[in-house]
Order: structure tokens, then sequence, then C-alpha cells
């Protein structure tokens, strides 16, 4: 599987040898992380992905990413697909970013080239939700073209569908 890069990033798909070290909290080999990263979710996220891949096999492309500046190649944060398109062509999304790392618009940067990708292979919606009050992870989502979909207590929820492409016929 290949990186996704950006203008500023590069999405790395984690392998499997990659996500124990971030389970572990050890930077990669020849890597670098910024100070305050892994978070805690990104540690929790990279056991759920060994935990896939020990039960279903590795769900890549549909899999975790790690985040990284191109400037330094410094992991700075994740996202990715909570595991491979349903039936009806849905995937889950999540990201989060190191708190050094927020406020320079990485999440919506990283966010949009993860829907392009999904995109262009097949996914005809996209999923996620978000603390309510998580205002940033909000104002990505809107940024991306996700709209509100619904909410409850603690979360609200946001997606983003697209047509068919080609010669589907929406059923």
């Amino acid at each position: 599987m290949e990186d996704l890069v950006t203008q500023r990033l590069v999405l790395h798909p984690l392998s499997v040898r990659e996500a124990e070290s971030l389970a572990r909290g050890e930077p990669r080999e020849h890597g670098r992380w910024a100070r305050d990263y892994p978070t805690a979710a990104d540690i929790a996220g990279a056991r759920r992905h060994l935990d896939t891949c020990a039960l279903r096999g590795d769900p890549q492309p549909f899999g975790p990413y790690e985040i990284r500046r191109r400037e330094d190649g410094e992991a700075i944060g994740g996202l990715g697909f909570h595991g491979p398109p349903d039936e009806n062509g849905t995937v889950t999304i999540g990201y989060g970013l190191a708190p050094s790392a927020q406020g320079r618009g990485y999440a919506t940067e990283a966010l949009r080239a993860l829907l392009d990708f999904a995109r262009t292979h097949g996914v005809r919606q996209v999923v996620g939700d978000t603390d309510r009050a998580n205002v940033a992870s909000q104002r990505v989502m809107a940024a991306v073209g996700m709209e509100a979909v619904g909410e409850d207590e603690q979360l609200k929820y946001y997606a983003l569908h697209w047509p068919p492409q080609g010669g589907e016929v929406v059923t």
C-alpha cells in the first residue's frame, strides 16, 4: 500500500509491525514522533488495528494511517477507516492530531485526502462522529463537506454521500 501525499503531509498506512510499535509507544525505526504523539487515542487505534488483523486480516487500504509532516517526516497524528466498506459502500472514519499540531489545518488536509481516496476506491458514503464539545473536529468535518446528520447527549454524527459513478444503479 502506498502513502497518500498532500501538499504538507504524508498519510502512511500502518503495517502490523508499525502498529505494534505504536501500541507499545515506541517510535518506529528511522522515524520521529512529535513530543506529544502518540496520544491515548492513537495507541487505542493501533491496538484495535492489531485485533482486527488477528481476527480478519489486514484491512488496508481501509485501515489506519499515520499523519506525518512532509517537511521533517515527524508523525503528528493518525486517521483512517474503521474497516472496509460495508455492503452499502459505507465506511466510518476517525482522526486525531497531537495537541502540538492542532490549529494548522492539518486535520482538514489529511481528511480531505482520505475522502478523495475513499471516493476513488468506490466508497459511496463516509460517516464519522465527534464529541458535542469538540467544536474543532466539527469544523474539520464541515470543511471537507461532511454534513451533520444527527446528535445525542454525547456525540454529533456526520456523513458525506456521493452519487453512484458510471453505470451504477441506485437502489
